[in-house]
């Protein structure tokens, strides 16, 4: 196998509960404008998600993603390319990503062209790493023949330390590196043992109301709360024990000091609700009633569905909505759910932290939807009712080919995942993957539950 293959067959897309040693490391990809970070972030991720062109500057936004390299599972950041002393206004908010990304990642690479060779920018990202306290990687990247094995060792003299030769084009050098930067990674030990205790998270855009809520539920100022977006700044987690529950509330709170007054709000909120959802079993999605959802909201949204988390979406400030009529909350429900489609199998409540209003019946549906993604279902309960549908509508037929499903089993992981048998499952459409999810979301309950189907080979 040779090392290309080896990579995609090893980087694979995988929810973050399965494997809890590596759990809230992020990895951040920093360097001048086009080096060939976005390439990067795509090989590392098995996405195709960010744009890559033969044009400087051409990342403007960040990038979320999730990776995983011999069972350490981890968070990318692709960042836009530090610039500096540019007339560009982008450029500015570009330098304070990038600066942000640096300050919350665990491990940062550090990517430079061996084809240019080090320029000035280069210098001045190197000059900001060294004084970080960071582990930074040096990969020298569009490394495409033997001949730039050798230029390569230009870039010792950043300081660094080790330079790692990469082709991020055709994966060369890509599993050395990911190699040094896992075995690096440092077990993140949980606050105390909460085996058996859900943990539920709190989150969604600034200023909605996730500090109010954990306030509202234990009745004192346990979290600060101003109406200045983005207030909160460290991950705490609040022992609740009240009215026959017990569980643990994730909310990412704390003053935010002085010298980060000017960052980017929306990137450090992402950066937060990713530490967030990544330790919790159930995400208590926060969304404004009078801004309704928006393209931050559905952010942090799909990093839920990418961590395969449990959700609980709470419609907050409903007592500032003034004009209620009877088909009011309806209305608002099915834009919330066209919104948030395909996954529209979640629990809506109208909520508010000031009145209190429904806030218990939030703390009830949680509770609910941690116990509907720790369900077990017995095989052969399973077979029972499911293979009667399957027999009734079964897949379609590929070139003459008709496909037999044999047999389906709850496999033992986390996440509620199902394996399908069949004897031809390479010719399993997309579609009827979501019949057969539709069926067990009609049999059993999950709702707010994301869900794995896997079809397998059996003859």
């Amino acid at each position: 196998m040779n090392q290309r293959t080896m990579v995609q067959s090893k980087l694979l897309i995988v929810n973050s509960q399965n494997n809890r040693s590596s759990m809230g490391n992020i990895v951040a990809i920093v360097g001048r404008p086009n080096v060939g970070k976005s390439t990067l972030f795509n090989r590392l991720t098995g996405e195709r998600k960010a744009i890559v062109e033969e044009s400087s500057g051409v990342t403007r936004d960040r990038h979320y993603g999730k990776s995983e390299w011999n069972g350490a599972e981890f968070s990318v950041i692709d960042t836009g390319g530090y610039v500096q002393g540019s007339d560009d206004v982008f450029e500015g908010e570009i330098r304070k990503q990038v600066h942000l990304a640096m300050d919350e990642a665990d491990a940062i690479l550090f990517v430079v062209d061996v084809q240019v060779g080090i320029t000035d920018l280069d210098m001045r990202v190197a000059k900001i790493l060294r004084k970080m306290s960071k582990k930074v990687y040096v990969i020298a990247n569009k490394v495409d023949s033997p001949i730039h094995q050798t230029m390569s060792a230009e870039f010792y003299s950043l300081g660094l330390g080790e330079v790692y030769n990469l082709s991020s084009i055709n994966g060369s050098g890509t599993g050395e590196i990911l190699d040094k930067v896992v075995s690096d990674f440092e077990d993140k030990p949980e606050l105390e043992d909460t085996s058996g205790v859900p943990k539920f998270a709190i989150v969604g855009k600034p200023n909605v109301g996730k500090s109010s809520l954990i306030n509202a539920l234990i009745g004192q100022e346990r979290n600060i709360v101003t109406p200045i977006s983005g207030t909160t700044r460290d991950t705490l987690n609040t022992r609740y024990k009240s009215y026959g529950f017990d569980f643990f509330l994730v909310d990412t709170a704390g003053l935010r000091k002085q010298a980060k007054v000017q960052e980017d709000i929306e990137f450090y909120s992402t950066l937060r609700s990713v530490r967030a959802i990544e330790e919790s079993d159930v995400c208590i999605f926060m969304v404004d009633a009078i801004e309704g959802i928006g393209h931050q909201d559905l952010n942090v949204f799909q990093i839920i569905k990418k961590n395969k988390k449990g959700v609980v979406v709470l419609i907050n400030k409903w007592d500032l909505v003034d004009e209620k009529e009877t088909n009011t909350i309806k209305e608002m429900e099915e834009r919330v759910r066209k919104r948030l489609a395909p996954f529209t199998d979640v629990p809506i409540i109208f909520t508010s932290t000031v009145t209190k209003q429904r806030l218990h019946k939030a703390l009830e549906k949680s509770i609910e939807v941690y116990e509907n993604r720790t369900q077990k279902i017995p095989t052969s309960e399973l077979n029972d009712k499911l293979l009667p549908i399957i027999e009734r509508t079964p897949p379609p037929a590929y070139k003459g080919k008709y496909i037999k499903i044999k047999f389906i089993t709850q496999l033992p992981t986390y996440t509620p995942s199902f394996a399908v048998f069949c004897n031809l499952p390479q010719y399993i459409r997309e579609d009827y993957k979501r019949f057969v999810e539709n069926q067990l979301r009609k049999l059993y309950k999950f709702e707010g539950v994301p869900m794995n189907i896997f079809f397998r080979k059996k003859n």
